[in-house]
């Protein structure tokens, strides 16, 4: 029992501080061998090589999603909430990544840490985006890519075709064409 309102306290914490931070600085990548980070990144997260932690729950239509449905493919998980100023204004990159992308063999997942359906589904329909936004309500999966640790958002992950973590961007994306340089390399 102690140990599930440690998780639950954790959790707040790490909702708490991810609606108050965002990425302030100049958005820092790791990928594929490089390492510069973001004024707030610890370093103590998953990092490049290490297998995708699998996840289970649903998105904000209620369908359950799960990481291992899409072995053999490429995957970007996007850690980002709707009060994150930076994690908005990457949106549109992602969508014209997801928009051109989605038949060549790319799964996005967007995973809102901490807020409600209804706040994100707002969010979607407002923005006009059509790729899969997960909801990770009590930061269950933040917490296992993040180890525990307070982590900067928006966050990405990619994941090659074995489940393997092959970049990780810290910050927001400045283009689509930023993602796309990553994605390159990963196919």
């Amino acid at each position: 029992m102690n140990n599930k309102i440690g998780r639950v306290i954790l959790a707040v914490m790490l909702i708490s501080v991810l609606l108050i931070a965002g990425c302030s600085s100049q958005p820092g990548q790791i990928s594929l061998g490089t390492i510069t980070t973001c004024a707030e990144y610890t370093g103590q997260g998953l990092q490049i090589g290490d297998p995708a932690p699998i996840f289970q729950f649903q998105n904000a239509a209620g369908q359950t999603i799960a990481l291992s449905d899409f072995k053999g493919k490429v995957v970007l998980i996007n850690f980002w909430t709707t009060q994150c100023h930076y994690c908005r204004q990457q949106m549109p990159y992602i969508q014209q990544v997801y928009d051109e992308w989605q038949g060549k063999r790319l799964v996005v997942l967007a995973i809102d840490i901490g807020e409600s359906p209804s706040e994100v589904a707002e969010f979607i329909q407002g923005e006009g985006l059509s790729f899969p936004v997960l909801l990770d309500s009590e930061a269950k999966v933040a917490i296992q890519y993040f180890r525990g640790t307070l982590p900067s958002i928006p966050t990405t992950f990619f994941i090659d075709k074995d489940g393997i973590i092959q970049g990780i961007q810290v910050g927001a994306f400045s283009s689509k064409g930023e993602i796309e340089n990553i994605l390159n390399q990963l196919d």
